[in-house]
């Protein structure tokens, strides 16, 4: 709800009905010459056009909306946020994301399961602020797209500009999950945990799954496994970010769950099997629960003030009618 910090200004509107008022009862009128253009024998002059009425009220909205607009701008409205700033230091996570070709099949309802991932991690960010947040793509090989950061804006931002083969064809998970705990290791938070989000069986990298997600125990920082997708033919249609050549087609989809499990075991973590859009937010939700931690804040409010761009309103408004009225009806205002 906007507040206004002088609200007293709204008095001024009492003047449009009470200008009304003088007008209808006569006591306030405008000053008027009359004039009658007519041959001896003719009549009188009278110039009715509806589209000259349509724009003499049109005039009268204009400038009325403008003093309008101008008195709420003399309010000055202004819409106050409040926020949490955390003095603590929250979970550090960071999603490993499969962006191999497979990742663009469309057995989510219709969409393709990097787009459902991106969807869920997205949500999930913007319902747990005070998290740090990292992301690393993978695919034949893997890199930091964001470190761990709090400021949610640039993770999402980051998140959405990651693209399906941009690393190439392959799935190098113990790669990824290297990379993340090499991000990880030397954080002060106070839990740190990898979310694997992958459809494919490890088949590219030089290091082992297993051997990374011990790695990462050893390191406390435990491994999630979210296995996406659904097994048969599905359809698969994305662009190839360097090429530029579009595929599609259909994908005969088939991974390990076994190994995504022991994957998750060794990382002293959890495995998810998600089918669906609500499978994969109600692991995301599982794991931010079970990471959560207890963050010390203060609140900030902030507010928005309205009154350069209510001014700018009002001298459109007024702009716009005494254009109408000067110029097309050649009236004095």
């Amino acid at each position: 709800m906007p507040d206004f910090k002088n609200p007293l200004a709204f008095v001024l509107l009492g003047l449009l009905p009470l200008l009304f008022i003088l007008r209808k009862t006569k006591i306030f009128t405008r000053i008027s010459f009359y004039s009658t253009v007519a041959d001896w024998q003719g009549k009188p002059f009278n110039w009715s056009s509806p589209f000259r009425n349509f724009m003499s009220a049109l005039s009268h909205f204009f400038l009325s909306a403008g003093y309008v607009v101008m008195v709420v701008a003399i309010a000055e409205p202004v819409i106050y946020r409040q926020e949490r700033v955390y003095t603590s230091r929250g979970t550090d996570v960071v999603f490993v994301l499969d962006v191999s070709p497979s990742m663009a099949a469309r057995d989510f309802q219709g969409k393709r399961r990097i787009d459902v991932s991106k969807e869920a991690i997205t949500s999930l960010c913007m319902q747990n602020p005070g998290i740090s947040y990292g992301l690393v793509s993978m695919g034949g090989e893997a890199m930091v797209s964001v470190p761990p950061t709090e400021d949610t804006n640039l993770f999402i931002e980051r998140l959405n500009q990651v693209q399906i083969g941009s690393l190439g064809d392959g799935t190098a998970i113990g790669t990824g999950i290297s990379t993340a705990v090499y991000h990880l290791a030397s954080s002060g938070a106070p839990k740190k945990c990898i979310v694997l989000v992958t459809d494919g069986e490890n088949n590219a990298g030089s290091i082992h799954p297993e051997t990374a997600a011990e790695l990462s125990g050893r390191n406390g920082i435990r491994v999630y496994a979210l296995g996406v997708g659904s097994s048969g033919t599905v359809p698969i249609d994305y662009v190839d970010p360097v090429t530029g050549k579009q595929y599609s087609g259909y994908l005969n989809s088939t991974f390990d769950s076994e190994a995504l499990r022991q994957i998750a075991k060794s990382g002293q973590g959890r495995y998810f099997e998600v089918l669906s859009a609500s499978d994969l937010s109600l692991a995301l939700s599982v794991i931010s629960r079970t990471e959560s931690t207890s963050q010390t804040y203060h609140t900030k409010t902030s507010g928005r003030d309205f009154y350069p761009l209510l001014l700018f309103i009002t001298m459109v408004c007024i702009a716009l009618g005494w254009t109408i009225r000067r110029i097309y009806l050649q009236e004095y205002v």
